[in-house]
């Protein structure tokens, strides 16, 4: 069942986060922006079209264990990671 990020359904503490609209010479900076705001124990809900590895990689260095990633949904054309800030 594919999800869809303009819905907001998500109860609270979850932020959705669609990088499908952000262009996309701004898009690592808004991710990177998005969460050093959030706070402990919040989620990103972030979407995209493809599998960001490369981002995660850098996130994973920038933010070390602060931020926690796992997969929502995972195919191809329809990515859904949460992105928790830690406690």
């Amino acid at each position: 069942m594919p999800h869809d990020c303009s819905q907001p359904t998500a109860p609270a503490g979850i932020y959705p986060f669609d990088a499908r609209g952000v262009a996309k010479r701004f898009r690592h900076a808004a991710i990177f922006g998005a969460l050093d705001a959030l706070q402990q124990g919040e989620v990103m809900r972030f979407c995209n079209d493809h599998d960001p590895l490369p981002l995660l990689r850098q996130i994973e260095q920038y933010f070390g264990d602060r931020v926690q990633a796992r997969y929502v949904a995972r195919e191809p054309g329809e990515v859904v990671i949460d992105f928790l800030i830690a406690q």
